[in-house]
């Protein structure tokens, strides 16, 4: 279906900006390394002013023309609603094709709209650029507030401009189009939270566009979290029309990085999640009112379908949290605990499908940082077409804080910006050769790898013993480790549920960065280590970098039928605080590792179990009989300073991190479990390093 363009009269275009001053909404929230490849490095080299210049140097057009409220019909008849941002020059809609930009959007387009609108204004008002200056100066150190600075000092990196589609993308000749998901916003049918529908749409979406009058039939896609998700998923029907994609902190694999990563539900940001998205789709089309273009029967059908399925997935997450059994599991709730099911399956992206060029940017604690590195070695093309950037942040800010000032990344609308302008419009700016893997090293800078894990890093054993290192006092045991294993008898050290994971980096990331505002809980685990166990090497000699996947491989014994175990990895500072740097889980019972998806290094052990995560497989514990679990800790790129120590913590909960269902925790009777320290049997770490941590 051809459609006309419609540009909103002055009163529609006022109320817009009226809109915009009330509704402002909330911003989503080191040397240069040199390179051993042909690529530039971190810092873009020769070619980064050229980019840089793109975006802040004179555009072909001044304005914009909104053609809002536009109805898609899918093949089934399903109506998707999508606002369209033209190019304009005072006000005229250019003539021609272009390239597109699609957001497939799935918290509604009219709050991004107004978004939009609110940065084009103080923009406009000349107020932008030093409010964003202002803000990415801000640094008051020793107030115990590090966290809102780390923060703040992001909002002069264009992560805002990159995330929002600003529209200075349509001042440089692209069009816009941000399309309401299925079942979200004002587009009608049921959410299908990412399933096979919503990828099908996304296909037949790209395609409505590729035929439009102001097409050139080149699409790029983009997005941040939800719509990062999304950007990467349209990729799943190989639609012709798609040449790009830029996805900013997004997730190839939504079960392994929050859904059900080792049994365990994110609670603490998917129930909020999902009460947010099922409250913003309720909101009617309040848009096509002041376009005139409301339509009864579209809207009478928006109302039945939000009517028919108000609250998706709520049922699954109250099912899942009141069951005392898996024989009270709901067909839909078996589901998510079937790795077969249509439901659970779509919760991975199939990232062989990836045929275009795909820009993804992450962060180490991000709430999706556990698979980035993984979609990124596993999309099939060559180097000059994939690139990942890393920051050592969350997701309220992925750690860019810095970028497009010297020696530095340049900011993310610019890498934005020239990747589009690369592959949509085919112009040679040399962005092919950005370095492919950009990473902010926790403990230390910035830099560029040409592979990961790092080639020089050899994965060892470091073996826990429960000789006191001394270095924590507070912990419920404060033991050793080491490369030799130097355990002399049996012995059992106990751990119990606690709270104090409230006030740790594990529930910084679950909460998205906003508990890392206080320095207390987002950079130090001493809080939290008062309720584990510790084992602490000795401080290394010279700086030693870690770079992949770990792995914890424990001998424990359960008091009850189940259990659930939280394992990180911590770099001690000499002054005693202890920062988190990887983080995994498991619950006892759905320990079974899939052999054909598990990685192991040159000794044989794993390096990043992939477990069935399969109710069918369950095999309960038997109290007082030692089993051994191999807990998956997210992948690392780190440095330990000279003088600093390695620290493997142990605990029986990371709540709100994750919370295992009611029926888990019925088996376990949360009751106090162990770790068997035995010679004959024993506990480790399978890490990667650079050099030998001396005993």
């Amino acid at each position: 279906m051809r459609l006309a363009l419609m540009r909103p009269s002055k009163l529609v275009v006022k109320g817009l900006v009226i809109a915009s001053a009330i509704l402002a909404c909330t911003p989503f929230l080191a040397p240069t390394a040199s390179s051993d490849t042909a690529f530039t490095g971190i810092d873009g080299g020769a070619y980064a002013p050229g980019w840089t210049a793109a975006v802040d140097g004179p555009q072909p057009y001044n304005s914009i023309s909104p053609d809002l409220a536009v109805p898609i019909t899918m093949d089934d008849g399903t109506v998707l609603k999508a606002d369209i941002i033209h190019p304009a020059n005072n006000g005229r809609a250019a003539d021609g094709k272009r390239p597109v930009i699609v957001q497939f959007q799935g918290y509604g387009k009219l709050p991004i709209l107004v978004g939009q609108a609110v940065i084009s204004a103080a923009d406009s008002l000349g107020i932008k650029k030093p409010l964003e200056d202002w803000a990415g100066s801000l640094n008051l150190p020793g107030v115990g507030l590090d966290g809102l600075f780390d923060i703040t000092r992001q909002l002069d990196a264009g992560a805002i401009e990159a995330a929002l589609q600003d529209w200075k993308l349509a001042n440089a000749g692209y069009t816009l189009v941000q399309v309401d998901l299925r079942g979200t916003g004002t587009s009608g049918g049921d959410w299908q939270v990412f399933g096979d529908r919503e990828k099908q749409d996304a296909a037949e979406v790209i395609d409505w566009v590729t035929r439009q009058p102001w097409s050139d039939g080149n699409v790029g896609t983009m997005g941040i979290s939800f719509t990062a998700i999304s950007a990467l998923e349209a990729t799943d029907r190989k639609p012709p029309g798609l040449k790009a994609v830029f996805a900013y902190e997004g997730s190839g694999d939504i079960f392994n990085d929050i859904a059900g990563a080792g049994g365990a539900v994110g609670v603490g940001f998917l129930v909020p999640w999902l009460i947010g998205v099922n409250a913003l789709k309720m909101i009617p089309d309040v848009t096509s009112i002041l376009v005139g273009k409301f339509d009864p029967a579209q809207q009478l059908q928006w109302l039945k379908d939000r009517i028919a399925d108000p609250l998706t997935l709520v049922d699954m997450v109250v099912n899942g949290y009141t069951a005392l059994s898996p024989d009270q599991l709901t067909a839909r709730t078996r589901q998510l605990v079937d790795p077969n099911s249509p439901f659970r399956k779509g919760l991975k992206a199939d990232v062989s499908h990836i045929e275009v060029p795909t820009f993804m940017v992450g962060a180490w604690f991000d709430i999706f940082g556990t698979t980035p590195t993984d979609t990124f070695a596993s999309i099939p093309l060559p180097e000059e077409q994939k690139k990942l950037v890393m920051g050592d942040g969350y997701h309220l800010g992925s750690g860019v804080a810095g970028f497009g000032h010297p020696g530095m990344p340049p900011r993310l609308d610019v890498l934005q910006r020239a990747w589009f302008d690369h592959w949509l419009r085919g112009i040679d700016n040399g962005i092919e050769k950005y370095t492919p893997l950009t990473f902010k090293q926790q403990g230390a800078g910035w830099t560029d790898a040409p592979e990961f894990p790092r080639a020089e890093a050899t994965y060892r054993r470091m073996y826990l013993n429960d000789i006191p290192s001394g270095t924590s006092p507070n912990s419920r045991y404060d033991g050793g480790l080491s490369e030799t294993a130097r355990q002399g008898g049996v012995n059992d050290l106990t751990v119990a549920p606690g709270v104090l994971s409230l006030c740790s980096r594990d529930g910084a990331r679950i909460s998205a960065g906003v508990l890392a505002i206080i320095q207390a809980c987002g950079d130090d685990s001493r809080i939290w280590e008062n309720d584990g166990l510790t084992f602490t090497s000795s401080p290394v000699g010279q700086a030693t970098t870690i770079s992949g996947p770990l792995n914890v491989h424990l001998n424990v014994v359960e008091d009850a039928a189940d259990g659930y175990w939280v394992s990180t990895v911590n770099d001690v500072a000499p002054d005693g605080s202890s920062r988190e740097i990887a983080t995994g889980q498991l619950v006892a019972s759905i320990r079974q590792i899939d052999e054909d998806n598990s990685k192991t290094s040159a000794n044989g052990d794993y390096t990043e179990p992939h477990y069935f995560l399969d109710l069918t497989r369950r095999e309960p514990t038997v109290p007082g009989v030692p089993v051994t679990l191999d807990i998956a800790l997210t992948p690392i790129e780190a440095v330990l300073q000279p003088g600093h120590r390695l620290r493997v913590d142990v605990y029986a909960s990371n709540f709100p991190k994750a919370l295992p269902p009611l029926f888990f925790l019925a088996d376990s009777g949360l009751k106090p479990e162990h770790v068997r320290l035995d010679p004959d049997a024993p506990s480790w770490v399978n890490v990667p390093l650079t050099a030998s941590i001396p005993d």
